[in-house]
């Protein structure tokens, strides 16, 4: 058995609130006897035009002091951060999703490729898109590593599943209004059950002092049938819960739908 936390915050434009609020939840989680902490998307500062001016690289202080939390805590993490763009004279961001193993190393960097032009959003005005999918070994799970509007591409999922992932991280700060919780919660379970994959999904809670939109709630996790073990609504909570990795060779045993693909 493993246990997951799914740590659902209410994000602020502020990085040093943020790293505060993250490390006392990372705490928590660990205290509680998880083995991996999972963060929204997003978690260093919300999204608007300062992001420019506030992302920092991976060695920067928000990153390193998630590192140490981890590394104190023994606890592998996963959190959205913004890192700068390669163009100094083009002030754009990468969207990326940061794990970091319980030594406090990072273990990868999965920058997000489908970026979030819809709904009257243009995610592609402040961030560049990612092209590698990433896959991550962290807590003796290999997780495919999904951000917010790439949930909504299945072939994403599938080739995950074909770099050999046993598990799907799905970190977002989902955009409220009308359909998107339902979509949200949909597209979540069809990922984890056409690929017949635990699927642990974290969401920003709602923050009541900002009027941005970003954030439903909602963070749950999705055993390979599809069914939901934990739903977290829309507070902020950190909740742990209990994953059984051999639950997905039990059902592929009996729906082998990874097996009966032929294109």
């Amino acid at each position: 058995m493993k246990k997951v936390a799914l740590c659902q915050l209410q994000i602020s434009h502020e990085p040093e609130t943020n790293l505060k609020r993250t490390v006392s939840a990372i705490a928590e989680a660990a205290s509680r006897g998880a083995d991996l902490a999972i963060f929204p998307e997003a978690t260093l500062t919300r999204f608007g035009s300062r992001i420019a001016g506030l992302a920092e690289p991976l060695d920067g202080p928000f990153v390193t002091g998630l590192a140490e939390a981890a590394r104190d805590h023994g606890l592998p993490v996963i959190a959205g951060v913004f890192e700068p763009g390669d163009d100094p004279e083009r002030p754009k961001v990468y969207n990326t999703a940061v794990a970091i193993d319980e030594r406090g190393e990072v273990r990868a960097a999965y920058r997000k490729i489908h970026l979030f032009d819809a709904f009257t959003a243009r995610e592609s005005d402040l961030v560049i898109p990612g092209a590698t999918p990433t896959v991550v070994e962290l807590a003796g799970l290999r997780i495919g590593l999904i951000t917010c509007y790439d949930v909504r591409f299945p072939e994403l999922a599938r080739a995950l599943v074909d770099a050999g992932a046993e598990m799907f991280a799905v970190i977002a700060a989902w955009g409220s209004g009308p359909m998107k919780e339902d979509h949200w919660v949909t597209l979540v379970r069809a990922r984890a059950i056409e690929n017949t994959m635990w699927t642990a999904a974290v969401g920003q809670a709602p923050n009541p002092e900002v009027k941005d939109g970003f954030g439903v709630g909602r963070s749950m996790l999705v055993d390979p049938l599809g069914v939901v073990h934990g739903d977290l609504g829309p507070r902020a909570e950190v909740r742990v819960i209990e994953l059984d990795p051999a639950l997905t060779d039990e059902v592929r045993a009996t729906l082998p739908c990874l097996d009966h693909r032929v294109i």
